[in-house]
């Protein structure tokens, strides 16, 4: 791997060298590390937003509505698409692309699918290496899109600096909107498909649930992104409310201005310093979390390890139990570490 060449020929606008260094960086992390070695001084420049909500309301359509008018303002823009991965296949359909079509200018608009790898979050340690490598590359904003898995999708917030969440009407009941996860993680509410009936109804329940949140104080434990929601909450920040409809275009122009005003309140608020803090707090761990799984899977063969089949014969005639098991093999790999 020729990474030092291909990361000269990035810097020089070399769009194929910066699609062979994702690549790399998404197939391998020890190719990931060589390559943030060398890029993490040139990241910071480019600002973040991440796209995330239900399958279904939209979320593909508003972000290519969201680069047609970034890129007639003359911006550089990079856009990470992730699909959900197969359980059974490993394999992933990157559809997302099929709707953004449109003839951008030259160089101005980079465009990546990616899998999600089982990431219940949405976001992948891959997809983080992406985005710094399209920091890296030159572009004024880069927009993540998740792969919309529902409530739990929270992972977004902590690699952005604003986090769009979309809702459309007619997707469920006024109870989805006061439920806890990804409704807590929003830094703007966007209300796609405003043409549709229900579209006001949807706003006034949003309102509702942002009004009950001012009012009581709800019992999270202390999860990590959560607590930094609190955090911004107290910071003054009360998330807006765009209706948007992403096939013509309409409200597009307004949704661009709350992002720019989210923007100046993170800057002004001293927020943006602390929103920088979390994400890397985030990443850091995602990278312990996939080295210490690696090292467990080198030290446990799952395919080779001969104990293994008669311990799964023990679990099911029920002589053993899971735990009981687990920290059998769990002691192996500790033994293992330490010789």
């Amino acid at each position: 791997m020729d990474i030092d060449g291909l990361v000269e020929r990035m810097r020089q606008g070399d769009r194929r060298a910066t699609s062979r260094l994702i690549s790399l960086a998404e197939g391998d992390i020890a190719a990931a590390r060589a390559i943030s070695t060398r890029l993490f001084k040139d990241t910071g420049k480019a600002y973040i937003i991440g796209v995330t909500g239900a399958p279904g309301s939209g979320k593909s359509t508003l972000v290519n509505q969201i680069i047609s008018l970034l890129a007639k303002r003359g911006k550089r823009v990079g856009v990470v698409c992730v699909d959900p991965t197969s359980p059974f296949s490993g394999g992933a359909l990157l559809g997302d692309r099929i709707r953004m079509k449109e003839d951008y200018p030259p160089g101005q608009v980079f465009i990546r699918s990616m899998a999600s790898r089982g990431k219940l979050g949405g976001v992948a340690r891959a997809t983080k290496d992406t985005v710094s490598i399209l920091d890296a590359s030159g572009v004024d904003l880069v927009i993540v899109e998740t792969v919309g898995v529902g409530q739990n999708e929270i992972d977004v917030y902590t690699l952005a600096y604003t986090t769009l969440v979309l809702l459309a009407p007619g997707m469920g009941d006024e109870i989805q909107a006061f439920k806890a996860g990804i409704m807590e993680t929003s830094d703007i509410y966007v209300v796609n498909k405003a043409d549709h009936d229900g579209a006001d109804q949807l706003v006034g329940e949003i309102e509702s649930m942002l009004d009950l949140a001012e009012t009581i104080e709800l019992e999270h434990g202390e999860d990590h992104v959560v607590v930094e929601v609190r955090k911004q909450a107290k910071a003054g920040w009360r998330p807006p409310i765009c209706k948007t409809n992403a096939l013509t275009g309409d409200g597009v122009e307004a949704l661009w201005a709350a992002i720019e005003a989210h923007r100046s309140h993170l800057v002004n608020s001293g927020e943006m310093a602390r929103k920088n803090r979390s994400k890397y707090r985030q990443e850091i761990i995602d990278i312990l979390r996939e080295k210490f799984a690696l090292h467990v899977e080198e030290a446990l063969d799952l395919t080779k390890n001969g104990d293994l089949p008669a311990l799964l014969d023990e679990v099911a005639a029920r002589k053993q139990d899971p735990y009981t098991v687990s920290d059998g093999i769990g002691k192996k790999i500790a033994d293992a570490f330490k010789s």
